[in-house]
């Protein structure tokens, strides 16, 4: 039935990335917009004990090494990118050329590329974090790694604020290379406005800075035990995910009530992985960015935390991916939540975002259609599976194609309510929706 094709079509559309979004130039909506004091000449020379360079390691073999710096006493912050595959790490202060195991991570922002770790056996004076606005045209310096007597200092203006690929990000004039990648951003050597480091945007390599408003947020949620580095990782240890297993749900707060579900043990690494995310707060505060009548909801993209409306939204994730794990038995009913990918023409392992889920509400279908599904998708319904997309409906479109991985258990009126929604042409709910909060229920 050619309406069966056109709903496949539209399903399928939720379910893969876009490819793009527009840049948005915008203040921080908290921000203060006090005026800055003009930079004076100043003296960094004093910073220089609390900058450091990072090494990280997976097992025995290295992996990334680029700068970072103490925030507070024994804490020091960097960029995620250079050990989020790591199980261990060690730094270098500046003024020294002894290293300093990294006993944890304290704190961790995926979406904006930031975590916080512990290290051992060693106490720095923490760099002042300037968290308010920076006005455009503010002059901007970094310094690099002190050569005999000669400190440099690399001097620049702050261009705009804004989004950029998902995170919120100071476009700045200085020139980063990779050597220079995690180094403190200063207006003053008593102001620290981020972290510099450059990638290429829209086909243009730019000079960017992770804003110290983001870093101040995440020691103000550090935890005070260290957690292992290898935390960070997609996989959990045995113990963390036996740990796991035995979490009776997870309450999902949306802008339009309460959703409860329970993520299913036969699908472990997407458990663990979903339960992680939710103890990083990564998922607090994303939109429900993709609706469609008669399928389901679509939240978990890193993207929609700061989007604005005509922005592209869907395409960020965490990172990493998971490979397809489809269990016989399991199929997309009412309720049950899975979790999208890539079209098999750019994923031929069909591997599955690392953070984005959707929920199924579906519709309910005709022998007919079921029919048609089975020839075009070579996969069959069992007598129980039609009863149930007859009667109570679902998505069998996308049944032994992607993996499911939970079900709600209380709270499917609510997703209804949200699947009704106005959209435009690109799903995405023309007044935003969002997860307030995911918490998990012991």
């Amino acid at each position: 039935m050619k309406f069966a094709r056109v709903q496949t079509a539209l399903i399928l559309a939720l379910l893969f990335f876009c490819t793009g979004q527009k840049q948005q130039d915008q203040k921080p909506a908290d921000a203060p917009t006090a005026k800055l004091p003009e930079q004076g000449s100043g003296d960094f020379t004093g910073l220089i004990p609390s900058i450091a360079r990072i090494e990280s390691f997976d097992g025995g073999r290295f992996l990334e090494s680029e700068n970072a710096f103490f925030a507070d006493s024994n804490l020091l912050v960097c960029r995620l990118t250079p050990v989020m595959n790591a199980t261990s790490a060690r730094i270098t202060p500046w003024d020294e050329q002894k290293p300093y195991p990294v006993a944890g991570f304290v704190a961790v922002d995926r979406i904006n590329d930031l975590v916080l770790m512990k290290v051992d056996g060693i106490s720095r004076k923490g760099i002042p974090l300037f968290a308010e606005a920076v006005s455009p045209e503010a002059k901007s310096v970094y310094l690099t790694k002190p050569q005999g007597q000669t400190l440099a200092l690399h001097r620049g203006k702050v261009v705009r604020y804004g989004t950029v690929k998902g995170s919120k990000r100071y476009l700045v004039t200085n020139v980063f290379r990779s050597q220079s990648y995690g180094t403190p951003v200063f207006i003053a050597p008593d102001k620290c406005i981020g972290i510099g480091y450059s990638e290429i945007v829209d086909y243009e390599n730019q000079n960017l800075t992770i804003p110290s408003n983001l870093i101040a947020g995440l020691i103000r949620k550090k935890q005070n035990k260290p957690e292992p580095l290898q935390n960070l990782k997609s996989s959990a240890s045995q113990a963390t995910s036996a740990a796991n297993s035995r979490i009776k749900g997870l309450l999902i707060e949306t802008s339009y009530g309460n959703i409860r579900i329970r993520l299913f043990n036969q699908t472990p690494e997407y458990r663990d992985n979903f339960i992680a995310l939710a103890r990083e707060n990564y998922y607090d505060s994303l939109l429900i960015h993709r609706v469609i009548k008669g399928f389901g909801i679509q939240s978990g993209a890193a993207d929609t935390r700061y989007a604005a409306k005509d922005d592209v939204v869907g395409w960020k994730g965490p990172g990493y991916t998971l490979p397809a794990h489809v269990v016989a038995g399991l199929f997309h009913k009412r309720g049950m939540i899975g979790s999208p990918r890539k079209p098999d023409r750019e994923n031929s392992k069909r591997r599955s975002d690392g953070s984005q889920y959707y929920i199924v509400t579906g519709r309910t279908y005709t022998d007919t259609e079921l029919n048609e599904l089975e020839k075009e998708n070579n996969h069959r319904f069992t007598p129980e599976q039609r009863q149930v997309y007859k009667t109570a409906g679902g998505a069998p479109h996308l049944d032994g194609t992607y993996t499911i991985f939970g079900e709600v258990t209380e709270g499917l009126d609510v997703a209804d309510k949200i699947s009704q929604v106005e959209t435009d042409s690109e799903f995405r709910p023309l007044k935003d929706i969002r997860v307030k909060k995911v918490t998990i229920l012991k």
